[in-house]
């Protein structure tokens, strides 16, 4: 990044005065007409004598209205003072936020084998975790911390795509309790593979699971639960109420998640 490319600083950030006259200007506009100085101070960390003589600094050039003992107002040039300053802070955040946190991002990932911070690792997808691979992978990044084999990694420099293929969800609706009609466990267990997860919506779905001896995975906020799984390339079988698949499957459409869905009588 160049100096031309640097974000600016807002004149609010200029000195500590200008921060702290831009502080005591907001607690005013929040607080009037009542304002009481002292309750200033304590919100913004000064003492009351400072608030003082900042608000009297504000009345002097128009910012602020004195109405009577211990009451004050903001003046249309207070405001427009107030959301010059407040815009560029904004977009000095903004810029902050993209052009440097953002190339500073940092994620975790499993170490897979001894690795010392700076060392260049490729990146997998095992079991819906990031891993980080000494040996190298289609996608590479950066250790910035140390750790031994199993041992969470902090990992950033992302370069390349991670291989891996998204995960397929296969749905299997169950009647509510209302409908009179059921379901019986043998049918859920031949839905189910080995290596999918199980997760179940609604309380009929949690039931059919129980009587079936399995153990679900997923109970809750299974919506975004079984997308997240899913793009994080496992396979999920999801018994779903038949008065929540609609938003189920929406969910899935909208993510571009491979699914189908069960109808019982065909197993």
């Amino acid at each position: 990044m160049t100096d031309s490319d640097r974000a600016t600083p807002p004149t609010v950030l200029d000195s500590k005065r200008d921060a702290t006259r831009y502080q005591v200007l907001v607690e005013i506009a929040a607080r009037q007409p009542a304002v009481s100085q002292t309750e200033i101070a304590d919100a913004i960390g000064v003492t009351s004598q400072a608030v003082s003589d900042y608000v009297r600094d504000l009345v002097e050039h128009g910012y602020v209205e004195k109405e009577g003992r211990g009451r004050y107002a903001v003046t249309k040039e207070g405001v427009d003072w107030l959301i010059s300053r407040t815009d560029s802070l904004e977009a000095y955040l903004d810029r902050v936020s993209s052009d440097v946190l953002g190339s500073v991002e940092v994620d975790a990932a499993i170490a897979m084998a001894t690795v010392p911070e700076g060392s260049d690792v490729g990146l997998v997808m095992r079991d819906g975790v990031l891993h980080a691979n000494p040996a190298g992978g289609t996608a590479t990044a950066v250790t910035v911390t140390a750790a031994e084999a199993g041992e969470a990694v902090g990992v950033a420099d992302f370069e390349g795509v991670l291989d891996y293929e998204t995960g397929y969800v296969t749905v299997f609706p169950v009647p509510a309790v209302t409908d009179g009609s059921s379901v019986t466990p043998e049918v859920l267990t031949a839905a189910r593979s080995t290596e999918s997860l199980l997760a179940v919506a609604g309380t009929e779905a949690y039931a059919l699971a129980t009587r079936a001896d399995e153990d679900p995975d997923i109970r809750f906020g299974t919506a975004d639960a079984v997308a997240e799984a899913a793009v994080r390339g496992l396979d999920v079988l999801l018994v779903v109420t038949a008065d929540q698949l609609p938003q189920h499957t929406a969910r899935l459409r909208d993510e571009n998640i491979p699914h189908e869905v069960l109808d019982a009588g065909d197993l």
